[in-house]
């Protein structure tokens, strides 16, 4: 519990006025925003953790060079862009 007292002094003010208003919501409606929240959250961190896994490798030199402009016709073909 003190974990949570101890994040509640730190959350910022707007997530904070949202979780407010969102207590004032019926359950299933809470149940619901918080499930999508969390899924959220979860995929920020994935998302994170991969960004930092790539920035490891460049870092001990393992990256290779990219030809943007390559890479962008590749993706814009793949879907299904001119």
């Amino acid at each position: 519990m003190a974990g949570a007292l101890c994040y509640a002094a730190t959350m910022v003010k707007s997530l904070e006025l949202a979780i407010a208003e969102v207590a004032n919501l019926p359950d299933a409606d809470q149940e619901q925003i918080g499930r999508r929240l969390l899924s959220h959250v979860e995929k920020l961190r994935q998302l994170r953790a991969e960004i930092d896994k790539g920035i490891r490798s460049l870092d001990a030199g393992e990256g290779t060079a990219l030809d943007v402009e390559e890479f962008l016709r590749h993706e814009n073909e793949r879907n299904g862009r001119a």
